[in-house]
């Protein structure tokens, strides 16, 4: 497993946080909080896999077109099959009529990400990009830019995918939260997608730094947050903010 101790330098990807955004100062654990380590003094999110499962975090707002949001990931080091590491924006996990952008850890293969785009639940708009890289061997900037009018998804500042609307077509307009979880995804397709779950190598722990959200009115944000728990229906959740989890 990955030493959380590593240090990159803290400006390693100051060059590639997209404009109008500022760190995410607080997040909400929907399930298995004690899976999910959050130190906001350093900036960074441990989620764990073991015999607990996993966990999922997301931002304590949701967030409209026109923004973008990034983070700096590492994942999980070892045999990762049929593990999903994530990191995405969702109107609301798990709803049937949800707008989502993905980035997706396949855990069968660490060179590979795949994105995909839903609206109003429909998908179906998957593709794999091969990475220059280990996912696990260190950290990479992954960033989604997100507007009335097309969707970005970067890695390392390049665009490795962008959606331009097209007349007519249905595209992402609801409020969405960031989101990241990692997960068992064996079940899914019969193990085609993830591959099938091992654990040779656990606890797994997928690291997440310098998280970026865009910048909104706090009266915004917290009128949001009011309705968080129950829409999310996660008897589970914990809040986490800036005061906590300093250690």
């Amino acid at each position: 497993m990955a030493s959380e101790c590593e240090v990159t330098p803290d400006d390693q990807h100051e060059h590639l946080r997209p404009e109008g955004t500022e760190p995410l100062e607080r997040i909400a654990v929907d399930y298995t909080p004690d899976a999910c380590h959050h130190a906001p003094a350093s900036g960074e999110i441990h989620v764990t896999y073991d015999h607990r499962g996993g966990a999922r975090w997301r931002s304590r707002g949701r967030f409209l077109p026109g923004c973008a949001v990034a983070a700096a990931v590492r994942a999980p080091a070892g045999d990762t099959a049929g593990l999903n590491y994530n990191l995405y924006l969702s109107s609301l996990e798990g709803s049937s009529d949800m707008d989502e952008i993905d980035f997706e850890f396949l855990g069968n293969d660490k060179r590979a990400v795949q994105t995909n785009l839903f609206v109003a639940g429909g998908g179906g708009r998957e593709m794999v990009h091969q990475l220059p890289f280990d996912s696990s061997d260190g950290f990479h900037h992954y960033a989604v830019a997100w507007s009335a009018e097309a969707v970005e998804w970067r890695i390392d500042g390049e665009v490795i995918r962008r959606e331009e609307r097209r007349e007519g077509e249905p595209w992402p307009e609801k409020p969405m939260y960031l989101y990241a979880s990692l997960w068992d995804a064996s079940d899914v397709d019969e193990g085609r997608w993830t591959g099938t779950y091992h654990g040779r190598d656990a606890p797994y722990v997928c690291s997440y730094r310098d998280v970026r959200v865009p910048v909104v009115g706090e009266e915004e944000e917290c009128q949001d947050d009011a309705n968080a728990g129950d829409e999310a229906g996660a008897a589970g959740e914990e809040e986490v903010d800036a005061e906590a989890g300093k250690d």
